[in-house]
């Protein structure tokens, strides 16, 4: 594909698909050049470098979160549903948790999920600072959430590139875990439930703790520390 054929959401949209599959360290302008059928020079002129295509690629997935009505639905259920669509997106794309600790994200699409969030925050009475906080929070809980599922992909990725089996070598580990487990009475009752796994979080976990993280919140507007209008 030549260079004027090109678009740049076109080389954005594949450096996704590519980082989907090989995460951050699979990215590069020769193989995105030749998913393309392009050559690597072309690509260049769209998008300048790899640090630049990381953070079109970053900012572009933010549009997939939906932005509810908080007008219609209520600022709780609005923070619950953007909460739970960031929490897909990033286990979607797994590549953008660790990016986050080495590459600068800034763009419209990020721009306007964070706008919305405040937005939100701020229709429950939350003002200023104290919006900031509320969406900081919840961003937080979010993206510790994911980072289970991030390291997962990566430690997959690498033990493939090293020749591995991956299932393999997370069973054997996670029985070596278990081993050591058992010496603490806690642990062991929990590996000797049936069904149970050491390492393994009860279901719906991460709705648990994002009930729990709204409920808190719910406490501190209603609470008297984040009065203002809006307030249902």
């Amino acid at each position: 594909m030549a260079r004027d054929t090109l678009t740049k959401e076109q080389i954005v949209r594949t450096a996704i698909e590519l980082l989907d599959e090989e995460g951050l360290e699979g990215l590069n302008m020769r193989s995105l050049g030749k998913r393309l059928g392009s050559a690597p020079t072309a690509v260049y002129w769209h998008v300048q470098n790899k640090d630049n295509l990381v953070r079109l690629a970053g900012d572009h997935v933010w549009d997939e979160i939906e932005l509810p009505d908080h007008e219609a639905v209520g600022w709780r259920a609005a923070a619950m549903s953007m909460a739970l669509g960031l929490y897909a997106m990033l286990t979607r794309h797994s590549w953008l948790v660790p990016a986050f600790g080495t590459y600068f994200f800034y763009g419209p699409g990020k721009a306007r999920h964070d706008d919305h969030i405040l937005a939100v925050y701020e229709s429950a009475g939350f003002t200023g600072p104290e919006a900031d906080r509320a969406a900081a929070t919840v961003f937080t809980f979010v993206l510790g959430n994911a980072l289970g599922t991030s390291a997962n992909a990566s430690l997959t990725r690498r033990i493939a590139r090293e020749g591995g089996d991956a299932a393999e070598t997370f069973q054997d580990t996670m029985a070596k875990a278990a081993e050591v487990a058992r010496q603490f009475p806690r642990l062991r009752a929990r590996i000797e439930t049936p069904a149970s796994g050491y390492t393994a979080a009860p279901e719906q976990t991460f709705e648990f703790g994002l009930r729990a993280l709204l409920d808190g919140l719910e406490s501190e507007r209603t609470g008297g520390r984040a009065a203002g209008p809006g307030r249902e």
